[in-house]
């Protein structure tokens, strides 16, 4: 069944899919119709879940980290200051192994004070030990929320996940969404069974207290490190098993557009990516050798799925809605690690902060600075494209 909703509604109807237990609940502009959606389907019975109105998002996500931890699939999605008041505990969640699943409907944080998306809100969270999924459009939002609980909980990984979307962009803008039929969804992803929780009849401790220096320390932050890149394999597989019960795949870890004879492509993140593929269709139709990579997953991210597709590549531009001040955008230092040793041109397109429209004329100019770079006509690495 299809229906026209926005991203919000789709982030809702996910987790009532995925037949959550747990929803802890603090409003924030634009997440706020998530929850509210949630509530009226506890409230109507249409979804069987205890929901928890709790004081601020750091009680939010500490709510979640009980219930998760008695062996409840939670879920609770946010914004901006509130996924940065959530900061101390995202660290007691993942080193915890609850595999707790949170929608982040990004948006800037203050100041200046503004409702406009931004990634500067969940890239900040990327060294929590939390996965972090990127979607384009409303229907991913559906489809990645569903993954992330089987990525997720999956007993090879058991790390929470962030599924991020545009804010505004996404949230409150509508998609024809194909809703997945709540049986095979069931088949897709069973309820969860943990293999650790807290029973009083069998004692289980969550973040115990070591000294300094003691080697458990050490093999905790090594356990979470193997999860994450456990979790790549994971991710790949878990999206082929989505693609066998609804026909939908998007790439696993990253997905490739037109990269075949590519001499200069552009990696994307979000939503902007749609855009991007309408500019590379038309130059591709003009004889450009260009082409797309969406990287999907950030955390973990795909290095050597990149490495592979960009291996024959001439030049690459990186797209990034946030900015790392002093070193570039994230996404840009992420690639640029993961591609050194190749003889790539690497430029950072920063674009689209506080909201800003990422127009086809704007990734058109992002495709000459790339050939302008290899002619050597352009020195520069990192560009503000929303400065001019």
């Amino acid at each position: 069944m299809k229906q026209v909703i926005t991203g919000n509604e789709a982030a809702a109807l996910a987790a009532k899919l995925a037949r959550v237990q747990v929803i802890s609940a603090y409003p924030i502009t634009p997440q706020t119709q998530i929850v509210e959606g949630l509530s009226g389907m506890v409230e109507k019975k249409e979804l069987r879940a205890e929901f928890i109105n709790v004081e601020s998002e750091h009680s939010a996500i500490s709510a979640l980290v009980g219930a998760q931890a008695v062996g409840a699939r939670s879920f609770t999605a946010t914004s901006s200051q509130g996924l940065a008041l959530m900061h101390e505990v995202l660290f007691f969640a993942a080193s915890s192994r609850l595999p707790i699943v949170m929608a982040v409907v990004n948006r800037m944080v203050a100041a200046p004070l503004g409702i406009g998306c931004e990634y500067n809100d969940s890239m900040p969270q990327r060294d929590t030990g939390w996965m972090q999924f990127y979607v384009e459009d409303n229907q991913e939002v559906i489809d990645t929320l569903l993954q992330a609980f089987k990525v997720s909980e999956h007993p090879d990984v058991l790390l929470p996940a962030m599924v991020c979307l545009d804010g505004l962009i996404l949230s409150h803008t509508v998609n024809a969404v194909e809703i997945p039929d709540q049986q095979k969804v069931d088949s897709f992803l069973p309820p969860y069974r943990p293999t650790l929780k807290l029973d009083e009849n069998d004692p289980y401790v969550y973040g115990a207290v070591f000294a300094p220096g003691d080697q458990a320390n050490v093999l905790i932050r090594y356990e979470q490190e193997r999860a994450m890149q456990s979790a790549k394999a994971v991710i790949n597989q878990v999206d082929r098993e989505f693609e066998k019960v609804f026909g939908r795949s998007y790439g696993g870890l990253m997905e490739k557009y037109k990269m075949e004879g590519a001499e200069f492509a552009l990696i994307t993140l979000g939503s902007m990516t749609s855009t991007c593929r309408a500019v590379v269709d038309e130059l591709r139709a003009k004889g450009r050798p260009v082409g797309l990579i969406k990287v999907r997953s950030f955390r973990p991210f795909p290095i050597e799925s990149l490495r592979e597709a960009l291996a024959d590549v001439t030049a690459v531009g990186v797209f990034d809605r946030s900015v790392s001040f002093g070193s570039g955008g994230p996404n840009y230092l992420e690639v640029r690690s993961a591609l050194h040793g190749l003889e790539i041109r690497i430029v950072n397109f920063i674009a689209g902060l506080g909201g800003k429209h990422i127009l086809p004329q704007d990734i058109h100019k992002m495709f000459k600075m790339l050939e302008e770079k290899t002619t050597g006509k352009e020195e520069k690495d990192v560009f503000w494209m929303d400065l001019g």
